[in-house]
């Protein structure tokens, strides 16, 4: 009988971050994975630099030549969308199942107990998916204090306001996420930018953000309504939220600093 293999897929977010924290002295043979796209936040992947340094074991990178260029000319050039997540399924799941092979796998995601998605998108019978934070009770200001306890502290990206790992031009971030991408790596914004321009020469016309191209989001009046409106929202949850746990503050940024997160890809977002 085949050896069962325990693995840990990391998206490069605080949550599958503090899962492998946690998991570190309770499971030392426990195999560290990640899913590079060749479009990660550069935040994204210091951040996984740290976390090595921290577990003192080395996180393997599953991408092979097929990056997300790749895949796109695969796909005659159309663009993924929340309708059509060929990125998730080429980029993530499909190295994922590659790695893993026939052996007996235990998978380890890092959904949390105060989470209501549920779920794991790979059927392969090898594979049996299990939830450490769901089963001990692990809420996002435990994953907090154990980012904080262990050093390695919250993803870098989230000081600047985006929520989620994953692509740069993920197509589930909020508006506010795309103005702040634009502020802090215009370089990065412009080749999204690139990618709805090309759009229209493979016959659509797709916008990463629902119905508004990019380029109509970077005019000055529109970055400034959008960040009045992100501003009104803020201040409506923080006068709702009383006794904020002084655990949320830590790292410089509390829960009424971020935008709302999303629902994502599962794969990609934890």
């Amino acid at each position: 009988m085949s050896t069962i293999r325990h693995i840990l897929s990391l998206s490069g977010g605080k949550d599958s971050a503090a899962l492998a924290v946690y998991m570190r002295d309770r499971l030392p043979e426990m195999e560290y994975i990640f899913h590079d796209t060749d479009k990660e936040l550069p935040e994204t992947l210091d951040y996984l630099g740290r976390l090595e340094a921290i577990l003192g074991r080395s996180v393997v990178k599953t991408s092979t030549v097929d990056n997300f260029d790749h895949w796109l000319t695969v796909y005659g050039g159309m663009l993924p969308s929340n309708h059509r997540r060929w990125c998730t399924k080429m980029l993530k799941l499909k190295p994922f199942e590659a790695y893993v092979g026939n052996d007996p796998v235990i998978n380890y995601v890092a959904l949390r107990a105060d989470e209501r998605r549920t779920g794991y998108i790979s059927t392969k019978p090898n594979i049996k998916t299990v939830y450490p934070f769901q089963e001990d009770g692990i809420v996002r200001a435990d994953v907090i204090r154990i980012l904080d306890e262990s050093g390695l502290g919250l993803p870098p990206y989230m000081a600047w306001g985006r929520t989620r790992s994953g692509c740069f031009f993920c197509f589930y971030q909020q508006k506010i996420e795309w103005v702040r991408l634009k502020e802090v790596h215009p370089d990065l914004f412009e080749e999204a930018k690139k990618y709805e321009e090309q759009s229209i020469l493979h016959g659509e016309e797709f916008f990463w953000s629902e119905r508004e191209s990019l380029a109509q989001l970077e005019r000055p009046e529109r970055v400034a309504q959008i960040k009045a409106n992100w501003e009104a929202t803020r201040k409506r949850k923080q006068a709702q939220r009383k006794n904020l746990p002084l655990v949320e503050t830590l790292g410089g940024l509390t829960i009424e600093d971020e935008p709302q997160e999303r629902d994502g890809c599962l794969i990609c977002s934890i």
